[in-house]
């Protein structure tokens, strides 16, 4: 009986190895390639955020300038309407 494959604890033992396959292919989560993958879409997500928001951050800017200038403007005005002079510098 020594020479027959199927011996009761080689049975066994197949049994146990296949539950372990089993075991290993039912579990949930994520492999390392996927992880990757996910961590290269969000470098290639930011590579295309960071300039663009930069961009916005100088236009921001450049409107708060602009606006800053028009408020100025029509204080002076306001200030020439009221005096006939614009004001002194300070």
């Amino acid at each position: 009986m020594a020479n027959y494959p199927h011996t009761p604890t080689q049975a066994a033992k197949r049994r146990k190895e296949t539950l372990m396959l089993q075991k290993l292919r039912n579990r949930k989560g994520f492999t390392l390639i996927e992880l990757l993958i996910v961590v290269a879409i969000i470098g290639i997500l930011a590579a295309i955020a960071i300039p663009q928001f930069s961009a916005y951050r100088v236009k921001a800017y450049n409107s708060a300038a602009s606006s800053d200038l028009r408020n100025l403007k029509t204080a002076l005005e306001s200030a020439f309407a009221d005096d006939q002079t614009y004001p002194p510098e300070s």
